[in-house]
Parts: C-alpha cells; structure tokens; sequence
C-alpha cells in the first residue's frame, strides 16, 4: 500500500524587522563629521587664519618637518621649525615642496630681407648661489627655418650676453636635408642673450622664423603659489588646469560633508515616509468598503494584500501576515503606526483603534480617517506647489550672484592686478592715475574672499529654501550642500586658474633672487634687432 505524501504547511514569517533609520543616520553623522573635520583641520592648516613664525603653511611644516631629507640621507626638518623661510635646499628636500620645471616659449615672427640679424632675450630662473648645491638644469631648445631665393649657407646661434657663442647650426637653404634646430643642455639664469643668423654667402636671406622653448626654475614649489599658499597637484584636463587640493576647496568640502550626506539620507526616508501617507488615504477607504460589504477587519486586510499601494504594499502585506497568527487587528495597526512613525498615520489609526475597542460603526471612522489625511496630503501638495516659486527665485537670484562673483574673479579681478602690477616688484608696485595712485593687489586674496563669500551664501540660501519647502533643517542643508557643489564646480572651471592662484608658470610677480638681480618671469625678447658681429662658418 503506498504511503500517503504528507502536506507541508509553508508558514510566512514575515516579522517587523528592527527599524535601523536612526543607526543608519548615526553612522552617517559619524564618517561625515569625521571626513569633514579633516577638511576643516587641512583648510585651516593652509590658510593663514593660524599664522606661523616663518610664514609658511602649518601643513607643510608639519608634513616636511617630519618627512624631509636631501639628496644626501641629511635631515632637513629642523628648517621648517625656525623663523625664516625654508631655503631652496630645504624645499627639494620635501617631497610635497619640490620645484618641477615650467616650460617658456618665445614664437617670432619672421625676420624678412636680412644678411644678419639678432634679438635679446632675457632666461629666468634661480642663481647658481641659491642653489645650496641643489642641481638644476635648464635646457633650451630653438627650432627654426631659413629661407632664400637660392640656396645660400647660413648659421644660427645663441650667445650670451658678451657675445660667446654657446650653441650653433650651419646649414643651407633649400636643401632636403637642412634641419635647423640649436640645443643647450643647461643655460644659467640671465639677462641679455642673443639669437643670432647669419647669411655666410654675400646673399641675402629672404625670411627667418624660429620659436625658442626653456624649462626654467623659479623656486617657487609646484603645489605652493607666489604667496607660499597650498595650491595642490596639477591636473590637465583637456583645456581646463585644475588644482582640486587647493585649500580653498577644502573650506567649501568642510560645509559640505558636516550637513549634505546625513541631510540627503534623512530626506529619503522622509520622501518614502510621504509615498506611504500619499496611499494611505485609499487603503483607508478600500478597508470602509469592505467592511461595508461585510467582511471582517482580518479579513479585509489579508484581501487588500493583494492590491496596489506602492511604497504601502510592504506595510499592508506584514498586517496581513501577523492577522493570519491571530494577532488583534488594533496590535496590528498600532504596529503599523510605530514602523511608519509619521503623525498624519499615528492620528489616523490612534481614531480608529478607539473605534475598534468602543465597537463603534467603524467604516465611517475608515471614511472621515481617509477624508481627513487626504484633505492634509491636499494641502501639503498645495504648500509645495505655492512654495515651489519662491524656491526657484532663492536659486535663481543664487546662480545669478554665483555668476556675477565668478565673472569679478575671472576677468575683472586679473584686469585690475595686470593693470597695477607696477615696475618695481614687490607689495608696493601700482598704477597711477593723474596725482591718485592705485596700490597694487593679490587676486588670490579677493578670490578667497569671493569664495568664503559664495559658501556663506550657500548655506544660508540653502537652509532657507528647505525651511520654506516643509519646515525641516535636513531639506535645506540638502539644498545648501548642492549649492556649495555648483559653487566649487565653477570656481574650480573658471577662478582658480594659475593667473590667480599665483601658479608659477603664469606669475606676474618677480623672482626673489639675490638683492639687486631679479627677472621677470618670461624671456622678455627686445622690442628691436640689432646687427650682430659675424661668425665664420663651421666655428663659434
């Protein structure tokens, strides 16, 4: 006799589950405050709001106090802790302070009708006594072409500024195999040299063009600017340079990180909140039906599992499910007012619990419930949509005080520092008009107030709009923190570009070199040529 299969019965134990909203947001403050601390800690450490005795950055006398060590295993550290200026040694022995090479190029236009011909040009660059033993080599590379009505030999060359020949190409024009291009290995920082061509033949050369290109050193470090601020790694893109570790931006990030991320989060669980209030209306309503159709309250929730509620369905199905184990229907739905939390549900299903209990005709309490959180819901959506306006406005009148602010830092701000920059170098340089003299001033200075400037305005707008939206701090700071993206964004686009944050490459300030001697950073060709004394060919 075969023997019976035995029926499996298949429970569902869908219990609640803790709700883990608030650990969530308390491991969310945590990191956030934490990232943004370290923010604030490397803002502040760059800024100069905590002045040090020789005027460096505390990041960096921190980090290479600790970390620096020449070429030869010495420690350099002590040089970071004094009262003066770290020297050019003490800075290429720190990793972070290194001076990398900028690249100058001169383009002429081309010389026409000549037998000889010359210009001066100036090299920038550290002297060899500011060096401390530190080897720096500036090499120069000319690449030119010659032209003539026939093929005519000539010489190119590059002197110094007493007429010594330092480098040289013979060629003749016209010929395939003519390459004129004159290198140096290293040329010493200097005033006065000379590029030079010649006709060898008694024939004229009917045009000479070249570009001439020299790395050069300045001793600024690569991530410092002109005012020994931290400016951070270079990053090119396309373009656009960026400069993303500026300290700048870590004042925006500071802001950003204390109030966006735990903002963003508590606004989604408020948005999911306001998706199940926006249904509950109609399960209400659905819940009066039936029972006016008869069936009991278990038995109107465990049908309604089977409907559609959106973000409610989860809810509906977990009081079926706890029906079905003989659960009170007014446990069950005072369960469900506990894991939604929100008043609107709490005040709903507080009145109809009572009614359960008191044996009251409870579909006209489901009724008038769903009539009332419907009739709140209405007028929500009619504050969001009368509020929605002025919202737009605080955005709007933002962008526009962002972009006015972005266009003073990007072309009135560098109009103004080029236009008084003055002759003699230094702070004292200006611009005079009339018997008025215009002092001369740091970009970086306006764009760092520009940008404290923007943020403030960030965050204040941003609170304001959230405030006025539905009375939460969270929906404000999550506007604020989107309005300090936009603005770190387009300072980082368009303001900090190397004319304004003092890169060394577009300095407009002079080298510090020794008392006396100092050169504008570019090679600063003459206005004029000059006829210069003539070479033999195939000798210097």
């Amino acid at each position: 006799m075969a023997k019976k299969k035995k029926k499996k019965m298949v429970v569902e134990l869908d219990l609640p589950k803790d709700d883990k909203t608030l650990k969530n947001l308390y491991i969310i403050l945590f990191f956030s405050i934490i990232i943004g601390l370290s923010s604030g800690i490397m803002w502040a450490a760059n800024s100069s709001f905590i002045p040090t005795s020789n005027g460096e950055p505390m990041f960096t006398n921190i980090y290479c106090g600790a970390t620096a060590v020449d070429q030869a295993g010495n420690q350099m550290g002590e040089e970071f802790s004094g009262v003066t200026k770290p020297s050019y040694r003490a800075n290429e022995s720190c990793s972070i302070l290194k001076d990398n090479p900028d690249k100058l190029t001169w383009v002429e236009q081309p010389w026409l009708n000549f037998q000889s011909e010359g210009k001066t040009f100036d090299v920038p660059g550290i002297p060899e006594e500011n060096r401390q033993g530190v080897v720096v080599v500036q090499p120069l590379e000319m690449n030119c072409e010659v032209l003539a009505s026939t093929p005519t030999k000539y010489t190119a060359a590059i002197r110094d500024s007493d007429g010594k020949t330092l480098s040289f190409v013979n060629g003749t024009t016209g010929k395939t195999s003519d390459e004129c291009f004159v290198s140096i290995d290293h040329i010493e920082p200097g005033e006065r040299y000379q590029v030079v061509f010649f006709s060898v033949d008694e024939t004229s050369l009917s045009s000479a063009e070249f570009d001439i290109t020299v790395d050069y050193y300045d001793g600024i470090p690569t991530n410092m600017n002109n005012k020994s601020f931290w400016i951070g790694p270079k990053i090119d893109a396309g373009p656009f340079t960026f400069r993303p570790a500026i300290f700048l931006n870590f004042f925006g990030l500071t802001f950003f990180f204390f109030i966006y991320p735990a903002s963003f989060y508590w606004e989604k669980v408020e948005k999911k909140k306001n998706e199940v209030e926006e249904k509950f209306p109609d399960f209400l309503r659905d819940m009066a039906e039936y029972w006016k159709g008869g069936l009991s309250m278990t038995v109107a929730v465990q049908t309604l599992a089977k409907s559609e509620y959106g973000a409610l369905n989860d809810e509906v199905k977990k009081m079926s499910d706890q029906l079905s184990w003989g659960i009170k229907f007014s446990d069950v739905i005072k369960q469900f007012a506990e894991r939604v939390g929100t008043p609107l549900v709490k005040r709903a299903i507080t009145l109809i619990a009572e009614a359960d209990r008191a044996g009251g005709k409870i579909s006209d309490i489901l009724v008038t419930a769903a009539n009332d959180s419907r009739e709140i819901k209405f007028l929500e959506g009619e504050r969001r949509r009368a509020i929605g306006s002025y919202i737009a406005v605080i955005w709007t009148s933002y962008f526009v005080f962002l972009g006015v602010i972005t266009l003073l830092g990007r072309i009135f701000i560098p109009a103004i520092a080029k236009s008084n920059s003055g002759d003699s170098g230094g702070d004292s340089g200006g611009a005079n008009i009339g018997n008025m003299q215009i002092r001369a001033i740091d970009p970086l200075f306006f764009v760092t107030v520009f940008y404290y400037g923007v943020t403030m305005q960030a965050i204040g707008n941003g609170t304001m709009a959230g405030l006025m939206a539905n009375g939460r701090f969270s929906a404000g700071f999550k506007h604020s923190g989107m309005m300090i993206i936009a603005a770190l964004i387009a300072f980082n686009l368009l303001v900090f570009n190397p004319e304004l944050i003092g890169d060394s490459a577009y300095a407009v300030t002079k080298l510090i070199t020794t008392p006396g001697s100092s050169y504008m950073i570019g090679l600063n060709p003459s206005g004029g040529t000059f006829s210069p004394t003539p070479m033999f060919w195939g000798a210097p």
